[in-house]
């Protein structure tokens, strides 16, 4: 069986890529998927230029650590969104959008339907029904919002 493999070294190292891939496939965070591609690329340089052993083994473990550190830099390269994203932030996503109000404000205060919630609102001055109204701010769950025509 080793001389089979070492007649055909190319077949392992091919056949061990593919495995690693398979394996990365089950979540492996993307580590296994630069070693896949490092042994599949050392199959395809066994295939065209018959090495020992010893030069398989290093040329596989080469190019999996430059794989590695290529995938490192390329990730912390990667935009990442900066500051405060609005996750768990419902409110955030209105700011800037425009409604209108089903009823009048009382004192400023009121509430006002957005899809199938109801937000409390609060203005600067007494809105009657109807009026068209922006989101200009979030005060915890209260929406701050100014009439637009």
């Amino acid at each position: 069986m080793i001389e089979l493999i070492s007649e055909h070294a190319h077949v392992f190292w091919l056949a061990l890529g593919g495995l690693l891939l398979a394996a990365e496939m089950l979540g492996a965070g993307g580590y296994l998927l630069w070693s896949g591609i490092a042994a599949i690329l050392t199959g395809l340089l066994t295939w065209i230029v018959p090495v020992g052993w010893e030069w398989q083994g290093l040329c596989f473990a080469l190019l999996t650590v430059v794989a590695a550190v290529l995938w490192s830099r390329w990730l912390k390269r990667k935009a990442r969104p900066e500051g405060n994203n609005g996750l768990n932030q419902r409110g955030q996503q209105f700011i800037g959008q425009r409604f209108r109000l089903e009823q009048p404000l009382v004192n400023g205060r009121g509430h006002v339907r957005i899809g199938d919630s109801s937000w409390p609102v609060q203005a600067d001055e007494d809105l009657p029904a109807t009026t068209l109204v922006e989101v200009i701010a979030v005060d915890g769950i209260t929406l701050r919002i100014k009439a637009r025509a």
